[in-house]
């Protein structure tokens, strides 16, 4: 396989088309090689139009959904991240190159453990992976700027928005299958907030987050 020949394709051919026009974004995507961050026995998958399998029966975001959160999100070099899902690292290094420091949760042991090897590897230096409970965040490091779900959740997690500095942001992708919706809450002000749906997608459920009761009659 020409490695750059099918990043390019898949810069071209899937991400590009979703919306995602933003330059820095897009060079940011030869940049970080993502390859580097999906298991070896998934690597012919890298480029691929779908979410890579990782340990843990969890997976990795489709290229295309990971490069518009990207964009929509908009980090400053100036900003703290949080991030809820780390993977295998890769939403959180391309995220590292944009902001002044990331921290990312991850529940799964051999994921946390994977994530911290991949960033090393890459040589992130301003990424740092915890193993843990994302839904609770890090109340005791809060507020952050910008706050990202990597994966999807039934609902805005109220618990995380109360973790923003007034003028944050966080996306998540929320709802039930078939159908969800990548959605970008901005703390406007010390108890406001501004929601705006910004596209249809599907994704893999984050773990400790409550589902909605199901009334049954």
């Amino acid at each position: 396989m020409n490695i750059e020949q099918a990043r390019f394709n898949m810069i071209e051919q899937q991400i590009r088309p979703w919306d995602v026009l933003d330059p820095a974004v897009l060079s940011l995507l030869t940049v970080v090689k993502r390859e580097d961050f999906v298991p070896a026995a998934y690597r012919s998958l890298a480029f691929v139009d779908t979410e890579v399998p990782l340990p843990g029966g969890q997976s990795m975001l489709a290229p295309r959904v990971e490069a518009r959160m990207l964009q929509e999100i908009n980090v400053h070099k100036h900003e703290r991240v949080l991030e809820v899902g780390a993977g295998s690292g890769y939403m959180a290094a391309l995220l590292a190159h944009r902001a002044q420091h990331v921290t990312t949760l991850e529940i799964v042991p051999e994921l946390a453990q994977l994530a911290a090897a991949n960033l090393k590897r890459a040589a992130v230096l301003n990424a740092a992976v915890r193993q843990g409970d994302g839904s609770r965040g890090l109340p005791a490091e809060a507020p952050f700027d910008a706050i990202v779900l990597s994966g999807s959740v039934a609902e805005v997690p109220q618990g995380l928005l109360g973790q923003l500095k007034v003028g944050g942001r966080l996306i998540a992708i929320v709802g039930q299958q078939p159908m969800m919706r990548a959605t970008l809450v901005t703390r406007s002000g010390e108890h406001a907030f501004a929601s705006v749906e910004l596209f249809d997608t599907v994704a893999q459920r984050l773990q400790g987050f409550d589902e909605p009761t199901r009334f049954s009659f």
